[in-house]
């Protein structure tokens, strides 16, 4: 499925519409996700579909390699876990529900979760230089996975779709608000704050549908800000140092 500027810009709308949130990488990632869904619809039988949900909080993301410490991985991936209703699952659930679609998510069985949250965190944190490596290693055997696929490094989902879609609607965003329209306008939002135009932009269609809802979601979702190595200020993975070839 080929998507252009345009497909990216036109559904913008229709993606928050759907979501009910303003945070920058769950909109982001959303948007793909939003118009796979909609091709499968539209081109296909299919009605169930499997989605890898969840395991990015059991087992690791691109910046959790930078956990100081074991504890703080588990911490980590705990806070994840509480919190995963506001983002990645939101994001699951409305884009394939958005297209009269359900969810079989195996990563949130509830056994497996509990199973894996009480796996050592040493084992989980990434010292083998090879992000959710205990994963990996559990579908080495018996061919599950091509080697290639079964070790290809992770990329965030809004970065795999390309690049060039994130920085499409930052441009956009950056053309659509003046200097001083944006500092005017993002002020008067105080939790949450927009801290980009294209934060602001989606704040702005976010209230559109849910005015002065805002506070049904924490924050926006970003590396940990309190470990040597996260602190960027957009939340995509390619700003981390680590990203490597994960953009390939």
């Amino acid at each position: 499925i080929i998507i252009d500027e345009h497909d990216v810009l036109s559904s913008l709308e229709e993606v928050i519409q759907a979501l009910g949130t303003y945070d920058i990488t769950t909109i982001r990632a959303s948007i793909g996700m939003y118009l796979i869904c909609k091709k499968i619809h539209e081109m296909s039988d299919v009605r169930v579909l499997l989605t890898g949900e969840i395991s990015d909080e059991m087992f690791g993301y691109k910046y959790t390699d930078f956990a100081p410490s074991a504890q703080a991985f588990q911490k980590e991936a705990e806070k994840r876990m509480r919190e995963i209703h506001m983002y990645d699952v939101l994001r699951a659930d409305r884009c394939i529900a958005s297209h009269s679609m359900e969810a079989r998510v195996p990563f949130g069985d509830l056994d497996f979760v509990d199973y894996v949250m009480h796996i050592d965190p040493a084992k989980k944190i990434n010292t083998y230089n090879k992000g959710k490596y205990l994963l990996r290693h559990a579908f080495e055997g018996d061919d599950l996975l091509p080697y290639s696929i079964l070790m290809r490094e992770k990329a965030a989902f809004s970065d795999a779709v390309g690049h060039s879609m994130a920085d499409s609607i930052k441009h956009f965003a950056e053309a659509f608000y003046s200097d001083e329209e944006y500092e005017e306008k993002r002020k008067q939002y105080k939790h949450a704050t927009p801290y980009t135009k294209e934060s602001l932009l989606y704040r702005e269609l976010f209230e559109k549908y849910y005015p002065g809802q805002d506070e049904m979601v924490k924050d926006f979702w970003l590396p940990n800000q309190d470990w040597e190595g996260c602190q960027v200020s957009d939340p995509s993975a390619r700003y981390l140092s680590n990203y490597g070839d994960s953009g390939i």
